[in-house]
């Protein structure tokens, strides 16, 4: 059965509820009482894999304390297979989230273990997806992706985010995946991927051209936004692994964005 590969990030996501985003200078009181809950984007989108049905390899690092080690067993519950460095005297990496009542949030990343991340995956077979986003060094995302091409598994990468990737590395991915505001970032640069996913939150997301609608889903039921980019890629590098057509990994990327909203925090159940 062919896998997701996952290589990326792992956050503890601390996160404080408010019913408006500060503005520069402004303090806000939070409504609610602060929460820590998995995040990064690389396990987001491992969980969101798993969830869809995928076989799942987490490659990543954590520090040597108790935030990594939670994050390893709770990937690990998940039915996830966790291939994580563990890096001595670093944190594992964290994020401090702020969600408005609307479901809008904004995001500081602290990398901590992050930065360690290795391109482990050697072990990459032909029918496989490699899943990266840049929330671990650009360096190590290239070197995983050229690995892959090598073995004949299909690379994805989300560009998220945004950081220029070598003209080889764009080339090998199948697709590139960026939202509207990193689209804009892609093209500024002049770089050209060999295929290219933009995603319209609400709206959508094409694919070289062949569209799909987004998910219709009412603003009472619209309790967050943060992670649902990552479900989306979760889900369509799972479609993928399973040899869904582009059509078909489409909706269900898309579904699986529309139903991200509907929960707190960026993975279903994520206290740690």
């Amino acid at each position: 059965m062919a896998r997701v590969v996952v290589l990326g990030s792992l956050n503890v996501d601390i996160v404080a509820h408010v019913e408006t985003l500060p503005r520069p200078g402004e303090t806000v009181a939070a409504v609610r009482p602060i929460v820590r809950l998995a995040g990064g984007k690389g396990g987001n989108q491992a969980v969101a894999a798993a969830d869809a049905g995928a076989n799942v390899v987490m490659v990543g690092a954590v520090g040597d304390d108790e935030a990594g080690r939670a994050y390893t067993v709770r990937l690990a519950g998940r039915g996830i297979f966790p291939r994580l460095a563990v890096v001595h005297g670093v944190p594992t990496g964290t994020a401090f989230v702020t969600v408005a009542a609307s479901g809008a949030n904004a995001i500081v990343v602290a990398p901590g273990a992050n930065a360690q991340a290795r391109a482990e995956v050697a072990d990459l077979l032909e029918g496989d997806v490699l899943l990266c986003q840049l929330e671990v060094p650009v360096e190590v995302v290239a070197a995983a992706a050229r690995l892959a091409a090598r073995a004949g598994a299909r690379v994805v990468i989300n560009a998220a985010p945004y950081a220029a990737l070598p003209a080889d590395v764009l080339a090998l991915a199948d697709p590139l995946v960026v939202n509207e505001v990193e689209a804009g970032q892609l093209a500024d640069s002049g770089a050209v991927p060999g295929s290219l996913l933009v995603t319209f939150g609400a709206a959508g997301a094409s694919w070289d051209g062949e569209r799909v609608d987004g998910v219709p889903v009412p603003a009472q039921q619209v309790l967050d936004t943060t992670g649902a980019g990552d479900a989306f890629c979760g889900a369509l590098a799972a479609a993928l692994a399973r040899g869904d057509d582009r059509a078909t990994a489409l909706r269900w990327a898309a579904t699986a964005g529309a139903d991200a909203v509907r929960r707190v925090g960026a993975q279903p159940d994520p206290q740690l």
